[in-house]
């Protein structure tokens, strides 16, 4: 009985906030300009006459404006309509039902299901139609000063929240559409959908918010697994290489000769100016099936011995350009999303001056990923 009770009071306590001193700061210093900001204009709108001019709920929508600017319950129509539409449902209620036990429960309940239906979710907004409906206001209540309160808040969460480096509006509209295979990753945005549909409970973060972190998390897994390996450690050093004007035979010759499947392209001083890959021989011949990859090839790699002919004759004529290098200095880290993203195979080393000093294939990556893994000796 005791570990249940202590199990049940250690649940209850909550997490250390992962927020250092500067947002803590940023979100202290925005509430205080969003509601000192909101309550004199609209008291002075008010002009002295007799009612209220700025309501509580506002007070909590300041919380989720500035301290969670990126939460889908802190966005601009969540708080306006939010708050608007459940004041309205409150005084409805009040007027509907005499009861104030029962006008405030409904009105709560109700201003819940209106919230989802209109995609404004917004914790405070049930604190709204609450005390609309136990107070009985008028109609006019929903429009100065719960709409009123709204529209100044939001407005001073925009300019605040752009002034100090953080995005608000926060996009929440729809993902665009997702691929069927990672595209850096263990998982796809698809996988994600699925993984939320599934979930089938409201997150008090964005999607994008969320697919973000989930891939940071991955990048430090890797930074974990690989410690501090760079490639520097294992690279191939001095690779083979060709230049712009070396002719293709030579390079098929040189690639079937050693066993390798792709060879740098550099200019007169070793910089990396390019890529001749496998692949780029095989769309360079053309290949519409099996029977002719052979024949293609050899006819693709023969020098044709004319001045001018739209035949491929050197390695700059079917080289990739588009190419990522990787440091000397660069953690491996780093680079696992780089060949998950973009399906690299092989990956130029180059110094500070973009000269060739190594290359890092995916057996390279795998060896050091199996050699990080094994334990250590005693």
């Amino acid at each position: 009985m005791i570990a249940i009770v202590r199990r049940f009071l250690l649940d209850c306590w909550p997490a250390r906030q992962q927020v250092d001193s500067l947002q803590r700061w940023r979100a202290i210093l925005g509430g205080l300009a969003g509601i000192l900001l909101t309550a004199l204009v609209c008291r002075h709108w008010q002009g002295g006459a007799q009612g209220a001019w700025i309501v509580a709920p506002i007070g909590a929508s300041a919380v989720l404006v500035f301290a969670v600017p990126n939460s889908p319950l802190a966005q601009p129509w969540s708080v306006i309509g939010g708050n608007t539409l459940s004041a309205l449902a409150g005084a409805l209620c009040a007027k509907v039902l005499p009861d104030p036990v029962w006008a405030g429960a409904v009105a709560v309940a109700l201003a819940i299901g209106v919230m989802f239906a209109l995609r404004c979710l917004h914790p405070p907004g049930g604190a709204a139609a609450l005390l609309s409906a136990l107070a009985g206001v008028p109609l006019q209540f929903v429009l100065f000063p719960v709409a009123t309160n709204c529209l100044l808040l939001v407005a001073v969460g925009v300019a605040y929240n752009s002034l100090t480096g953080r995005r608000y509006p926060h996009g929440q509209g729809a993902a665009a559409p997702a691929p069927s295979t990672p595209s850096g990753g263990r998982f796809s945005a698809q996988d994600l959908d699925t993984a939320l549909a599934r979930y089938n409970q409201v997150l008090d973060i964005s999607r994008d918010d969320l697919e973000t972190l989930l891939h940071q998390a991955e990048s430090a897994a890797y930074e974990r697994t690989f410690g501090e390996l760079r490639c520097a450690d294992i690279m191939t050093r001095d690779p083979m290489s060709v230049e712009f004007g070396t002719s293709l035979s030579q390079a098929w010759d040189t690639m079937q000769r050693h066993h390798i499947k792709a060879l740098p392209v550099v200019d007169r001083v070793r910089r990396v100016i390019g890529i001749v890959t496998l692949s780029d021989f095989m769309q360079a011949a053309r290949l519409e099936g099996p029977q002719d990859i052979a024949a293609r090839l050899r006819t693709l790699v023969r020098p044709s011995g004319l001045t001018h002919t739209e035949k491929p004759e050197v390695v700059g004529q079917i080289m990739s350009t588009e190419l990522s290098c990787a440091t000397q200095s660069q953690r491996l880290s780093e680079l696992v999303p780089i060949y998950a993203r973009h399906s690299h195979h092989h990956l130029p080393v180059i110094d500070e001056e973009r000269r060739l000093v190594g290359i890092l294939t995916e057996s390279d990556m795998v060896r050091a990923l199996y050699h990080s893994t094994l334990p250590a000796p005693a």
